[in-house]
């Protein structure tokens, strides 16, 4: 029987799956709800998603532990991981509200940016399907951890993004890389409607976490993670 894992990311339409076999076929989906991708055809034994999992009361300086981790071993590609608010700003359904709750739940007292606070639907999604028993099946990464396990532990050299916008030199390095990995040009080469080209490229490389984990060579950060209000892991892992 034909093994799947998959790779999530969020995107304008909702969210881009790339879904890989073992056996080695590909398949791109486009969905508007997460709870689609638990439960498509194909059953994807690893999902590998960009989404904070677990999310804190109280933060310190640079968020959760997972950032801070992270966030060292990127170099110039750091500021792609930003600091996870508290789950009080998470759940606020304004940014008033969200900035107010984050300030006062974190140390040093920290607003909310505008582009965290468009990733909050996103992020609440998760969070109310996912429980510690989903934990064995639904994983944090992060594209550019991702990447850097790939590059072997070396982050990309260029950005994926210049000023907001899609960088076309960045996007190639890393499409050049996914190719080496395995992966058929053809599929990385257009976005399907509803998402960018950096979605399809960072929900690629996602999925080969999810083979790395449902192999067991995938690295948790940190090593012993700690635990959320729910009960739910605060890890990234590539």
């Amino acid at each position: 029987m034909t093994a799947w894992v998959a790779g999530v990311d969020g995107c304008k339409a909702g969210w881009i799956a790339v879904l890989v076999a073992d056996a080695g076929a590909t398949e791109i989906v486009v969905t508007p709800r997460f709870a689609d991708i638990l439960a498509h055809r194909y059953a994807p034994s690893i999902i590998a998603v960009d989404m904070p999992i677990g999310l804190p009361d109280r933060v310190g300086p640079g968020g959760r532990g997972p950032e801070r981790l992270v966030r060292a071993k990127l170099g110039n590609r750091q500021s792609s991981v930003f600091a996870i608010p508290p789950r009080s700003a998470v759940m606020a359904e304004s940014y008033a509200e969200a900035t107010s709750a984050s300030l006062e739940a974190s140390t040093p007292p920290r607003k909310v940016s505008r582009q965290a606070f468009g990733l909050f639907p996103k992020i609440r999604e998760i969070d109310a399907l996912m429980t510690p028993a989903l934990e064995d099946r639904l994983y944090e990464s992060h594209p550019e951890l991702a990447f850097w396990a790939l590059n072997g532990q070396r982050p990309m050299a260029l950005p994926k993004k210049a000023r907001g916008v899609p960088h076309p030199a960045g996007l190639n390095e890393r499409r050049a890389l996914l190719i080496h990995s395995g992966y058929d040009a053809a599929l990385l080469s257009t976005a399907p409607r509803g998402a960018g080209p950096d979605d399809v490229l960072d929900a690629a490389v996602l999925a080969l976490i999810a083979r790395r984990i449902a192999g067991g060579k995938a690295e948790s950060f940190p090593s012993m993670p700690e635990r959320d209000a729910k009960g739910l892991r605060m890890a990234i892992w590539a």
